[in-house]
């Protein structure tokens, strides 16, 4: 699996801004990683900053909504016997479809700044049928501040931006515990109403 990882990485690294878009959208290789290579082609003035962005939002937008079609029209059933080709966990369906039910649909924002529910939380979205146009918004207001941030990383990084992920736990630490926070406040909020 490393080899074919490394394999797509490089294939993926030699296309600019479609190699970005791709990378986010198949989803083989994290999406530290590919943006983090993103701002260390930045940082070389291999690509600009806004074409990196661009192409990260709209690669990372295009996946989610990948997920949230096949919620849709596959379902549960289809997830359960196919989800692994997809690298999608049932434990992290189960858990991204229990935050789903308990938190609503605000939590699409918010939940991509987790680990483990960030990726899954789009199929349970799909299959409870949440309108394409509130999704699509939530994602799309969730990849900025994401693919900004790992940008930003890798250009600081450099060279180095293979070790994004040293270096990303204490800035993602305090992002999870916002993005909990958020989540926690929304449900208070929606009880009480």
């Amino acid at each position: 699996m490393k080899e074919l990882f490394y394999s797509i990485f490089e294939v993926l690294s030699q296309l600019g801004y479609i190699g970005i878009a791709l990378g986010l959208m198949i989803e083989v290789i994290p999406s530290e990683i590919v943006l983090s290579y993103g701002g260390y082609l930045v940082s070389t003035g291999t690509i600009h900053f806004w074409g990196a962005l661009a192409a990260g939002v709209i690669g990372g937008t295009i996946a989610q909504l990948f997920l949230y079609w096949i919620g849709l029209y596959g379902g549960r059933p289809f997830l359960d016997k196919y989800g692994k080709f997809l690298l999608i966990k049932k434990s992290h369906l189960d858990a991204s479809e229990q935050w789903f039910q308990k938190y609503g649909t605000g939590v699409i924002f918010t939940a991509r700044f987790v680990p483990v529910i960030r990726h899954a939380i789009s199929i349970p979205a799909g299959i409870s049928r949440m309108p394409l146009s509130t999704f699509s918004i939530y994602t799309l207001a969730a990849m900025i501040p994401w693919t900004v941030l790992f940008l930003l990383l890798g250009i600081q990084l450099g060279d180095h931006w293979r070790e994004i992920k040293e270096y990303a736990k204490p800035v993602l630490l305090p992002i999870i515990f916002l993005a909990f926070t958020s989540v926690v406040i929304y449900f208070l909020y929606k009880q009480k109403k």
